[in-house]
């Protein structure tokens, strides 16, 4: 069948291609994602994308084919949900240590990602090195929870097609569509999930903000340490949470501003082993661990209190007391 048609309306350059509507782009995806395409046409594809940016309409009808195709993990209370799809090239990849110490106060974390990268440091690997290993299905997925532990999931698992499709950057050379995609999938069902999403440039922080309003979704956004949804140890980054589709500004940060005082004390190296080392000294309570992370935590715990139990249903509570 493929998808010449759509790579038309996309491929005419910066100034010149069209954007899709909504069921336009969640046909071309799942065309995509069924290998309706050939190889020159998805090549084509995530150059055209790359080149012309995505809208808003054009992320919602891909993020729905994505989510069709998706496993999905039962649960009858609320998960965060964290995509771990950049690892670390500088920094220690603290993404494990956030997911972990939610799980530990009882929060249920769900974690996916890819399980290699030959070019960063993933999640997987430190989770590994941690002695946690990728669940492959419900059944470990809840084991994990059981145990306070986060579950990781690799994408091939979640979702075979769009591996394939994240796949392509090692031929092209470049990211595509897939890899925003992934990041905003939601892999649970049951009951609402708590979103982490990244941006590194602002106006694709404000494409997100628009998402999480007219999709009426519940998110945490921030600035990305190195693409990771984990605050920067070293300075605040502006974190905006949505609840329902509203900004809460009790469950949000502003950046830091001005000179930093204190730098935390961070392992030198970067390698999983080492990574996940400083990650079990935090956790036992050896060392400290960094201020942005811990914040980061509480207000993720305290938006997940809420959407486990809405403010009106508590408010007439709290009344009735």
């Amino acid at each position: 069948m493929g998808i010449a048609s759509y790579i038309k309306e996309i491929g005419r350059g910066a100034n010149g291609a069209r954007s899709l509507s909504v069921p336009s782009a969640q046909a071309l995806m799942g065309a995509v994602l069924d290998g309706e395409a050939s190889d020159l046409e998805l090549g084509a594809f995530a150059l055209a994308m790359r080149m012309k940016g995505e809208t808003l309409d054009e992320l919602v009808g891909f993020l729905a084919a994505a989510q069709a195709r998706l496993t999905t993990f039962h649960s009858e209370r609320p998960v965060v949900v964290i995509p771990s799809y950049n690892g670390a090239r500088r920094l220690p990849n603290l993404t494990p240590l956030l997911a972990m110490t939610l799980a530990q106060e009882g929060a249920r974390v769900l974690v996916h990602g890819p399980a290699h990268d030959p070019t960063r440091v993933t999640t997987a690997a430190i989770f590994r090195d941690l002695g946690i290993p990728a669940a492959l299905d419900e059944g470990d997925v809840h084991a994990f929870w059981a145990r306070r532990e986060p579950a990781y999931v690799a994408t091939a698992t979640l979702s075979p097609a769009l591996q394939r499709l994240l796949d392509v950057r090692w031929t092209v050379g470049l990211r595509n569509s897939g890899h925003t995609i992934a990041k905003m999938l939601a892999p649970c069902s049951g009951r609402r999930v708590l979103r982490l999403a990244s941006y590194t440039h602002p106006e694709f922080g404000a494409l997100m903000g628009a998402w999480a309003q007219r999709e009426r979704i519940d998110a945490m956004l921030l600035r990305g340490t190195e693409g990771e949804v984990v605050a920067d140890p070293r300075r605040q980054p502006r974190m905006e949470t949505w609840i329902d589709g509203q900004l809460r500004t009790e469950w949000s940060v502003p950046a830091h501003e001005g000179v930093l005082t204190e730098l935390p004390v961070l392992p030198r190296e970067i390698d999983a082993a080492t990574t996940a080392l400083y990650i079990q000294s935090v956790l036992s309570g050896e060392k400290p661990a960094p201020v942005p992370l811990e914040r980061q935590v509480r207000c993720i715990l305290g938006a997940l209190d809420e959407i486990e139990t809405p403010r009106l249903l508590r408010e007439s509570l709290g009344t009735a007391v």
